[in-house]
């Protein structure tokens, strides 16, 4: 974290299957650094990201920050019906405004499941199927 305090968050099952495939092939420890160079030191964190950069150009990807792993699983986690206040402990904000700078919704997104939860769509069987509704005189 940026205040250097200690965050514990949990680990996807996927990505702790993944992580131990890992340091099996690497043949590594669970105490070794999860990024590190051939002599098995802590990769610098300037080394990660010229890596990640020169792999997505080399992928024609041309957003190239790391930062923007954390947007994309913050506007993922939303998508796929995520807890939003939940979502705000994980990414160790304290304020749900910084949330939303993170979750950055387009047009697209807002119509994506947009009828299951819309209450005017989940009233149809209150009011009835064919009840028509007078507007005006």
């Amino acid at each position: 974290m940026k205040n250097k305090k200690p965050y514990v968050i949990p680990l996807a099952t996927s990505l702790e299957k993944a992580l131990k495939d890992y340091l099996r092939i690497r043949q590594g420890n669970p105490e070794d650094y999860l990024f590190c160079n051939i002599y098995g030191e802590q990769m610098k964190k300037e080394a990660i990201k010229t890596s990640i950069q020169r792999y997505n150009r080399a992928r024609g990807v041309t957003k190239i920050s790391i930062h923007l792993f954390r947007h994309t699983f913050a506007k993922n986690w939303i998508l796929n019906k995520g807890d939003p206040f939940r979502l705000k402990t994980i990414l160790g904000h304290s304020t749900m405004a910084m949330v939303n700078e993170y979750v950055n919704m387009f047009g697209s997104d807002l119509h994506r499941d947009f009828d299951m939860f819309n209450p005017l769509e989940n009233m149809k069987g209150f009011i009835g199927e064919k009840t028509a509704i007078k507007i005006g005189k």
